[in-house]
């Protein structure tokens, strides 16, 4: 069995670096998009949330050169040959946390959806726990790879973090179904905010995977 304290990079500290610096645009993007939403709820389309639009867009690019530079690294060198088929999933799942985000955030963009000042405090919420989450999967994700007794605590509040934000979701959605806004308006809306919470999912998705990793290397 493997000891709990195993390190997976016993002779790739390159690997390593990258890597780590996955896991840092992870959580990076997860708290620019926790602010770009807050500047949105105040000012919509302002040249703030532009800013902050484009450095989302910024992270998701450099997540996107790390990632195809992790493959490269493992196929190329042959490196961690036992997991290599792991870590490209585990990879490849981290990548499409972060493009969800990037997508929610250009959605704001174009759309321009209006959000009335009523229903902030909750939107707020949800956007607060879906990044939350995402920065627990970065921190869960990171322990795989120096300490598998860390990867549970984590993972348990990924899941707890999603179904807070399910059941935040469900009850923005409620609200505004059973106000009197246009249909249009409320459909819209109803979109938003499933996309938002879509990114909790993925990354919930990404921790069942993972876990599954854990015991494979507890083997």
């Amino acid at each position: 069995m493997f000891n709990l304290k195993f390190s997976l990079f016993s002779h790739t500290k390159e690997l390593e670096q990258k890597i780590d610096m996955l896991h840092d645009k992870i959580i990076e993007i997860s708290l620019v998009f926790k602010k770009a939403v807050t500047v949105y709820l105040k000012e919509k389309r302002s040249s703030e949330y532009r800013h902050l639009s484009k450095n989302i867009k910024d992270i998701e690019h450099d997540a996107d050169s790390l990632r195809r530079e992790i493959e490269n690294r493992l196929y190329m060198h042959n490196l961690i040959p036992d997991f290599r088929g792991n870590i490209l999933e585990l990879v490849e799942n981290l990548d499409k946390v972060i493009n969800e985000i990037d997508d929610v955030a250009h959605k704001f963009y174009i759309e321009q959806t209006d959000i009335p000042a009523i229903y902030h405090d909750k939107f707020k919420e949800l956007t607060e726990q879906v990044s939350e989450c995402v920065e627990n999967l970065a921190v869960a994700s990171r322990s795989f790879f120096r300490d598998l007794s860390a990867v549970r605590d984590y993972a348990k509040k990924v899941y707890w973090l999603e179904h807070e934000s399910d059941k935040t979701s469900a009850k923005l959605k409620e609200a505004i179904f059973a106000s009197d806004m246009e249909l249009a308006q409320k459909l819209q809306l109803g979109s938003v905010i499933s996309e938002v919470a879509d990114i909790a999912d993925l990354a919930e998705n990404c921790i069942d995977q993972l876990l599954i990793y854990v015991i494979k290397r507890d083997i």
